[in-house]
Formats: structure tokens, C-alpha cells, sequence
């Protein structure tokens, strides 16, 4: 699922609840300006390329993939409906996990403003709200 011209700003609660397939292997949250700019690259990995049970984090600009941050704390379970929130300035992206822990990631775009936002993978979005 792809929205573009969503805009969502520093300051801004972004909550969003998904729901892992049964056979989940990765699903992907992106936000950015576009699909060759994501300041965050949000990806829990069940079981996907040698990664088990980790959230890989990243940032892409002009098509160049950034050095990826890995989390280890993995509160997602397949096939089971989840909500974690996302806040973010110009400085650092601020993610709360579902079990309540907060992680951080640096906005390497830097900016205050992003329109695109993506979610790939095996994953279903149950709801998204912005306040």
C-alpha cells in the first residue's frame, strides 16, 4: 500500500495498527518524500535473509541505501494485530513498540515534513490515524 500527498509532520502522533500474516516473513513501513527518499526504513524480520526475530532500520536517499541500525527487542507475533506509534522531528524518529518500549532512529533526511508513506510485505494494515 502506497499514499502519496499524506502529509505528516514533526509534532504529529502517527499510530499504526498491522496485522502479520499467519506466515509472515518481513513487513516494511516507509516514510520519505518518495521511493528514493524513506528518512525511515521501519522492517521487523520473522524470518528473512538469516535475520530471525529483529527490526531492521534505514534510510534511503537519492536511490543509496544508508548504514542499517538493528533492534533486538521484537514485540510483533504472526497473525496477531498490533499498534505502535511513531513521532519524529528533524533531529531523530521516535517509534513505540507495541510492548510499551521506545526506540529511536536519527532522521537522516532531516526534514519536518514527509507525504510518503508505504507499507509492503506480509502484513495488513487494520487502521492508521494521524492527531
Amino acid at each position: 500500500m502506497k499514499v502519496k500527498d499524506m502529509t505528516i509532520k514533526e509534532g504529529h502522533e502517527f499510530k499504526i495498527r498491522i496485522k502479520p500474516k499467519d506466515d509472515c516473513e518481513s513487513f516494511a513501513i516507509n516514510i520519505g518524500h518518495d521511493s528514493e527518499n524513506i528518512a525511515m526504513h521501519f522492517n521487523p524480520r520473522f524470518d528473512c535473509g538469516g535475520d530471525v526475530n529483529t527490526i531492521v532500520f534505514n534510510s534511503l536517499s537519492g536511490g543509496c541505501w544508508g548504514d542499517e541500525h538493528r533492534e533486538n527487542n521484537f514485540p510483533f507475533l504472526r497473525g496477531e494485530e498490533c499498534k505502535f506509534y511513531i513521532n519524529f522531528n528533524s533531529e531523530q524518529f521516535y517509534i513505540k513498540l507495541p510492548d510499551g518500549c521506545m526506540v529511536n532512529f536519527p532522521n537522516r533526511l532531516g526534514d519536518v515534513k514527509y507525504k510518503y508513506f508505504d507499507v509492503s510485505g506480509d502484513a495488513r494494515i487494520v487502521g492508521i490515524k494521524i492527531k
